[in-house]
């Protein structure tokens, strides 16, 4: 397999260990960038280049995709991040926004999210009017008769460069109150617009004191005969009722009837995220399809914007390490191999599986001859590291992901984001 095209490059990353499971690449190579595009893949390249950086012991992968992001900053309130913070700064070259803009407020999504950053930024659009205004803090605004179908139907197609799904949330505080027709709904709109629909699993809303509590085992059964092949189930791992673990702590009994009939799984690691049912669940044979950080202003140590709420129903917030620290994709990835993955697995969860789910296989996700040049360059480092959900589980990791750089279109990017975590050895802690 050629995959060279003859010097002189504007940059070599040199002896880096390069995995590629769209490409079947999983070897010591170099990799070599001109004019912002992959130019060659092979073992010592000839030819000069205007710059070489020695990644030897390194991970080299594919530009690395979050397919949870929350970055409409200042619009959603508190919920919304930097986009280059959780992106290039973090060693991701793609964000997807999961439910910030919607019909209401996609035009500044474009202007203030999209064009001025470096990272590639894409969307999965609420099928609420409000969108993710401070992190679905009040849940009156996602009744069905707050989803305008038609309008949300037309904001897609005139946005289909950075719109590849729709977003909703089947959760027990919204069944209790509405049922599933808020679910209907959003479906409508994925269907008309051909995009995937992405649902929130596990408990996001309290419940009303005034109703009788949905079964939220009950949810999953109601859900499954309105998704569609392609359409996506965000966090199977859970701690909340109404997830891919029923009230018996066992994996739901229609959990392989979802993935029989073509349906996806996003981790959206973030404040939801079981260390227990992760186990319970990959026990089960269920592994996930896709790995998306979750990260938003809730569940990050930055200062909130003057005017936000105090209070959240993720206040409790979840840091991956302990000591109350952030967490990132790389950090995310950390957890899937603590829990058993192989590492293989993991990178197709942040590559290649992305950019299937998002139908954009033909431009990201891999390394491919003659692409922009998206590469993240991780340090894999050995020792003991502590791991901490948000239920208090501690886990001891032999093995660490750490993002040092990125490409993003041949442009270096170095991982310095203040929210990347600092690892905690298991033996200080």
């Amino acid at each position: 397999m050629d995959f060279t095209q003859a010097g002189p490059y504007d940059t070599v990353l040199r002896g880096g260990r390069v995995i590629d499971p769209a490409q079947g690449i999983d070897g010591i190579f170099d990799v070599a960038v001109r004019d912002g595009r992959i130019a060659a893949i092979g073992p010592s390249l000839p030819g000069p280049a205007k710059e070489v950086i020695d990644v030897s012991g390194r991970l080299v992968l594919p530009g690395m995709i979050d397919t949870h992001a929350h970055v409409y900053r200042y619009v959603t309130g508190r919920f919304g991040l930097d986009a280059d913070m959780v992106g290039v700064q973090s060693g991701v070259t793609t964000l997807v926004d999961q439910g910030g803009p919607s019909v209401l407020t996609f035009p500044g999504f474009r202007e203030f999210a999209v064009k001025p950053a470096a990272s590639r930024v894409l969307a999965f659009l609420s099928a609420y009017m409000v969108g993710g205004l401070e992190g679905h803090y009040y849940p009156e605004l996602y009744r069905p008769d707050c989803i305008a179908v038609q309008d949300t139907i037309r904001c897609a197609g005139e946005n289909a460069d950075l719109v590849r799904g729709i977003k909703g949330h089947a959760e027990i505080g919204g069944f209790t109150r509405w049922g599933n027709e808020a679910m209907r709904r959003a479906a409508e709109i994925a269907r008309a617009v051909d995009r995937p629909l992405y649902i929130h699993f596990g408990q996001l809303w309290p419940l009303p004191e005034d109703k009788e509590s949905f079964d939220p085992d009950a949810i999953l059964p109601e859900m499954i005969e309105i998704m569609r092949a392609g359409d996506i189930l965000a966090h199977p791992f859970t701690r909340h009722p109404g997830g891919f673990v029923d009230r018996h702590g066992k994996l739901h009994p229609l959990v392989r009837e979802a993935m029989a009939r073509g349906l996806k799984t996003d981790v959206g690691h973030g404040s939801h995220f079981s260390f227990k049912m992760a186990r319970l669940v990959i026990e089960a044979g269920i592994v996930p399809d896709t790995l998306g950080a979750d990260m938003h202003g809730y569940n990050t140590t930055i200062p909130k914007p003057r005017g936000t709420p105090e209070s959240h129903p993720d206040k409790d917030e979840m840091h991956l390490f302990a000591g109350k620290q952030n967490f990132s994709l790389a950090s995310a990835m950390t957890s899937m191999l603590a829990l058993g993955l192989d590492l293989t697995q993991v990178v197709r969860m942040v590559t290649s599986n992305c950019a299937e789910m998002l139908r954009m296989s033909d431009e990201i996700g891999s390394l491919h001859v003659g692409r922009e040049a998206d590469v993240s360059v991780l340090a894999d480092e050995r020792g003991r590291f502590l791991l901490q959900d948000n239920e208090g589980t501690q886990v001891i990791a032999e093995r660490l992901l750490r993002p040092v750089f990125c490409l993003r279109a041949g442009r270096r990017y170095d991982s310095d984001s203040v929210v990347l975590p600092q690892p905690i050895l298991a033996e200080a802690a």
